[in-house]
């Protein structure tokens, strides 16, 4: 099988992935996961599952154009990034220290460009004019790797910037759900459990070396998300979180990504992520890791005026800076051991 290896440059994965699109009859490749929530699995993708991802992708935004490159080249989102500007025909731009200013510099201005990001990554950006407007003059932005806060999509409307969050996971070759909107071809369903479940031709062949959690995630043709999720009125896929990241605390169902778009929304927290952690008194104590100068009683309060007061964070952490895997989304592994 082919693999790529996270130590992979990106300009190796550019000639790797060249060479896999044009190869008669490839193996499939090989895809690490980014061990966010636990241990990383080795995700197994026939090229047909991203040239399918790829299509549809194109489809859905309206263009096929130039990427530009601001995601660790040996996860999917970044192998996609790549994928889609070598299957339209333009070489990828690399982008270096998430100046995505100077990379469109280099991109020229002959064909549409793109760009792929995730939350925190486009949270940064947005503070500097000069990478802001240059996003505003990319054709679009998809925003992925975790959920898109009201508060962030504001803010990049506000700058004209046109964001497009995206859902899926390296089982289905990428984002396969554009703002709740399955790409063409992709099917979602939500199990009894309230679990998200994703088929279609996007879908990966299996866990590498792991035939037992092949079997119990790929189940008839369908992948068996770790996700909530729900379909609104008109049928958009809604994301609740992670299944585990429901937590009972003093009784009490407490969604640990509502309470952490919550704390987003205060005016003196710049970043927040959440955690339950186990406590001998509450079952599971509600932590919150936050970057900012809002004190931690008032952000207790910020959250019980919105929600109910058991969502309050019992423990609120601040932080530098929240830890970041390679792949731009938050360690949780690591926020978990400063409790």
């Amino acid at each position: 099988m082919s693999l790529l290896s996270p130590s992979a440059s990106p300009g190796t994965a550019v000639d790797q992935l060249a060479a896999w699109l044009a190869d008669d009859a490839p193996p499939p490749l090989v895809i690490d996961t980014s061990g966010s929530t636990g241990a990383p699995k080795r995700v197994v993708l026939p090229r047909e599952a991203l040239l399918a991802s790829i299509r549809a992708s194109s489809a859905r935004l309206g263009v096929s154009g130039r990427w530009l490159l601001a995601l660790p080249s040996s996860y999917v989102a970044g192998v996609q990034v790549l994928c889609r500007s070598l299957v339209a025909g333009h070489p990828p731009v690399l982008v270096h220290g998430l100046d995505l200013a100077a990379a469109l510099d280099r991109a020229g201005d002959d064909v549409p460009v793109l760009t792929s990001l995730v939350p925190t990554q486009l949270h940064r950006l947005l503070d500097r004019p000069e990478q802001a407007a240059a996003l505003a003059a990319m054709h679009a932005v998809l925003v992925g790797g975790g959920p898109l806060d009201p508060s962030l999509r504001r803010r990049a409307t506000e700058a004209r910037v046109r964001v497009v969050a995206t859902y899926g996971a390296s089982e289905t070759a990428g984002g396969c759900v554009y703002d709740g909107v399955p790409l063409d071809g992709v099917a979602v369903a939500i199990g009894a459990d309230g679990r998200v479940r994703i088929g279609g031709p996007t879908v990966f062949a299996g866990y590498d070396g792991d035939p037992a959690l092949t079997a119990e995630t790929l189940v008839d043709g369908w992948f068996l998300t770790s996700d909530a999720g729900r379909l609104d009125e008109d049928g958009r896929l809604q994301v609740l979180g992670r299944l585990d990241d429901v937590v009972v605390s003093g009784g009490v169902n407490v969604p640990l990504p509502g309470v952490a778009a919550r704390l987003r929304d205060h005016p003196g927290v710049a970043e927040a992520e959440v955690l339950g952690v186990p406590d001998a008194e509450w079952g599971t104590r509600v932590v919150a890791f936050v970057v900012g100068s809002a004190d931690p009683a008032e952000l207790r309060d910020w959250v019980a005026a919105a929600h109910p007061r058991a969502w309050a964070p019992r423990e609120v952490l601040r932080v530098e800076a929240l830890p970041l895997l390679p792949n731009g989304k938050v360690d949780r592994p690591s926020l978990r051991e400063l409790v």
